[in-house]
């Protein structure tokens, strides 16, 4: 095959050392390519943004594929222009590379189509930009909506840097014109990884995790830089984790240009940060990072012409593609004054006298009566690969030892997060027993202060001891024992860093489903599980629990806490419990005397309690959850995250001191009313229930109004006010609503259904 590869930097030389290796290749010409590139190909001497001298050579040389390398081509559309000339392109449309070249784009494109990422807001002028800020309780991160040559991203640390970023970007114009739109983003805490993909717009065929190291200086200290390093694979993203990333990130963004009519062949990259919330995208790059490229190519086993090919033929499903064991590290030496202002040119010595193994890809290089100089801001980069992490490393740095141009500058700790790892073998695999017990210490006083005299052991004991002679005293005891969990409330919980609800939220949910039943707890047990333990975390949840079982008069007698990683993606967690309590056989409920024509009496609940919480994540903009809401008393985050409300001091007395009036109990929970009523009534009875005889809250309302959520879905689904209802007679009705001290509502009646409905009329 006859290729043209398009750009001029380090990157691109990777590319043209590892397609020079491809026995398919005839003829390989690069524009304009650089000293190094010359070594692999033809340079020729055609700007990488000059579409129609571009598109001119590829059909008068019978250019078979052209694989663009840089961004700022696909930014002026060429690879348009190409494939308008009949040519295989491997690159995306320059609508497609929207998704890099317009950060803007890229973050309401995530928001539409659910790919996790930081809160945010674009502006295009001063002074609401500086207003916005002043409603924000977090720092933030501001960045240029364009294309800035990978230094478009400002980290201030004060508010008066933030103000001085926003006006050297909106006013100043530092990356492009004054006005030009940028993006004040929430900064976010973790570590960064780079995951790219091959793609032909709908197969994906990933690459090894890469970490790029953006700043300047030794313990990423300094300005942002284009990268001054990178290594792969990166073992803080396991293939557990590729895989999670793969379905939540890389696809759904690969479909959702397709989707949206935009033809995305070529390599798909995403900068991720792995939260103590879960992975969230920072960037996407619509083509091969720099420099990441040279420490992933070094790694492919497979053709990479092969690759390129099928991905511009929309083939890439027939390639298998594959990669060599071992890592890869590169470090760039830069010139002085990097990334600000360049050194004159120096010239460039000892590349001739490397390390076995060695690849050095030239950057900012160029020769002048015949001696190879060091030109630009970057000049290379020193790629070594190894079995192992360490090694690439060492052979890289000796490597760099032998090289030499006046004023060269490199970072002399590349790939240190990965080695400085150094952790037992069961924390290897992602288990730190240290910080299990650290989550016990932590939560130990808070369970302890849930004990009376009938816990005989509790936390720290194979299993807890609870004092069963309580029970002699009642005439007929039933024990009563529930389990439950908080289902998908506990992502929302994470995103925004508030966990001591849920904790509240898992105990009321159970001593709810086993009060329906007439029962008081006795002890309560939880089960929380993780792919990272973060005891900080695990304590605050573990206080929720407690202070709910101080309230209820219940022991927290045990529970259990798992690390496992693979499981769960890094940030991600489940919490779950199991309840035990009695009552006497005579109090049970429901009653069999449950007959058509009894009343049903609705008990408002506190929210949506813990249910409908994937649907609530999909309707609500993650953007939109702190934003304040007057009228609710608070934030959309506040009203969903409320916790789940218990109803047994409320109703217990009165189930215990005058059995006979409440015949039945359901605790509106999944299901919402068609599904739960229906439990507390005998066979061939029903329910029907008159919507408009309660005031729905207006959280409920927005939501159906923005779920454009039918009437019978949202009452499957949401309590909707409504998070307890009481069967009794109809001459019992006052009774019940005297005594208990907070507004009820007569809101059905059971009726005669052989087929045991619920109707909402």
């Amino acid at each position: 095959m006859k290729v043209l590869l398009v750009g001029s930097g380090g990157r691109e030389h990777a590319i043209a050392w590892k397609l020079s290796l491809s026995p398919r290749l005839k003829r390989l010409w690069i524009a304009p390519g650089n000293p190094g590139t010359a070594q692999t190909g033809e340079n020729i001497p055609i700007s990488a943004a000059d579409v129609p001298a571009l598109v001119d050579f590829s059909q008068h040389n019978q250019v078979e594929l052209v694989v663009i390398g840089p961004e700022a081509s696909l930014a002026v559309g060429l690879s348009d222009a190409l494939a308008s000339a009949g040519m295989a392109v491997f690159g995306p449309t320059q609508a497609a590379a929207r998704i890099e070249t317009s950060k803007a784009f890229a973050k309401q494109f995530m928001v539409r189509h659910g790919i996790p990422t930081a809160r945010f807001a674009t502006f295009k002028q001063f002074e609401p930009a500086l207003k916005y800020l002043d409603g924000l309780d977090y720092p933030v991160v501001i960045k240029a909506s364009g294309l800035a040559a990978g230094k478009g991203v400002l980290l201030p640390g004060t508010k008066e840097e933030v103000r001085q970023a926003l006006h050297a970007m909106l006013v100043d114009g530092q990356f492009g014109q004054a006005g030009e739109e940028v993006i004040i983003e929430e900064r976010l805490e973790g570590e960064e990884v780079s995951l790219l993909a091959f793609t032909d717009g709908k197969t994906i065929a990933l690459m090894p995790p890469a970490q790029d190291h953006k700043r300047l200086l030794d313990g990423d200290r300094g300005p942002n830089t284009g990268g001054m390093g990178a290594y792969a694979p990166a073992p803080i993203c396991p293939p557990e984790m590729q895989t999670r990333l793969v379905n939540i990130v890389l696809q759904p963004a690969v479909d959702g240009l397709c989707a949206e009519g935009m033809t995305f062949a070529g390599v798909l990259y995403a900068g991720l940060i792995l939260t103590r919330n879960g992975p969230q995208v920072l960037e996407f790059n619509a083509r091969f990072g720099d420099p990441e490229t040279q420490v992933i190519l070094p790694l492919l086993e497979t053709d990479l012409l092969e690759i390129c090919n099928a991905c511009a033929h929309g083939q890439l499903d027939q390639v298998s593609v594959h990669w060599k064991n071992g890592s890869a590290v590169c470090v760039v030496m830069a010139s002085a004054g990097y990334p600000d202002k360049f050194s004159l040119p120096a010239p460039l010595q000892g590349l001739d006298d490397l390390p076995h193994g060695s690849l050095v890809f030239q950057a900012g290089t160029g020769i002048k009566d015949g001696q190879l100089l060091a030109t630009g801001g970057r000049v290379l980069g020193v790629t070594c690969t190894g079995e192992e992490l360490p090694k690439a490393v060492s052979t890289a740095y000796a490597a760099l030892e032998r090289i030499h141009f006046q004023g060269a500058q490199y970072r002399k700790d590349i790939a240190h997060k990965a080695l400085h790892r150094r952790v037992s073998l069961y924390q290897a695999a992602g288990v730190n027993i240290d910080a299990g017990n650290r989550a016990v210490e932590l939560m130990r006083a808070a369970v302890s202060s849930t004990y009376d005299g009938r816990v005989l052991a509790g936390i720290g004991a194979f299993g807890g001891l609870f004092d069963a002679n309580e029970l002699k005293q009642m005439r007929s005891p039933v024990l009563v024992a529930s389990t439950d969990g908080v289902g998908t409330k506990v992502k929302l919980a994470a995103s925004l860093g508030r966990y001591r609800g849920i904790g509240l939220d898992i105990v009321n949910h159970c001593i709810n489903d086993i009060l329906v039943q007439g029962a008081r707890p006795l002890f309560f047990l939880d089960y929380f599980a993780s792919s990272r333990l973060q005891p900080e975390v695990v304590a605050e949840i573990v206080s929720g629990i407690s202070e709910a079982c101080r309230q209820a008069g219940c022991v927290l007698i045990g529970g259990e806490t798992a690390e496992m990683p693979g499981v769960y993606l890094e940030g991600e967690f489940d919490l779950a419990g199991t309840i035990v309590g009695c009552l006497e056989r005579e109090h049970m409920l429901p009653r069999q005397d449950i007959h058509p024509g009894d009343r049903l009496v609705g008990i408002q609940s506190t929210g949506p309690h813990t249910n409908g919480y994937s649907l609530l994540r999909k309707i609500f903009d993650p953007a939109e959850m702190n934003y304040p809401r007057p009228e609710w008393g608070g934030s959309l985050a506040d009203a969903l995250l409320v916790p789940h409300r218990s109803y047994l001091g409320l109703l217990l007395p009165l189930i215990e001191a005058s059995p006979s009036i409440i015949k039945g109990l359901a605790h509106i929970t999944g299901g919402g009313f068609i599904e739960n009523i229906p439990r507390m009534l005998p066979e061939g009875m029903g329910a029907s229930i008159h919507k408009g005889f309660w005031p729905v809250p207006p959280l409920f309302q927005l939501v159906q109004q923005r779920g454009q959520i039918g009437d019978e879905e949202i009452y499957r689904v949401f309590n909707m006010g409504i998070g307890m209802v009481a069967a009794v007679s109809a001459q019992d009705v006052p009774a019940l609503q005297s005594v208990i001290p907070e507004k009820t509502w007569l809101m059905g009646e059971v009726v005669e259904d052989a087929r045991h409905k619920v109707k909402m009329v």
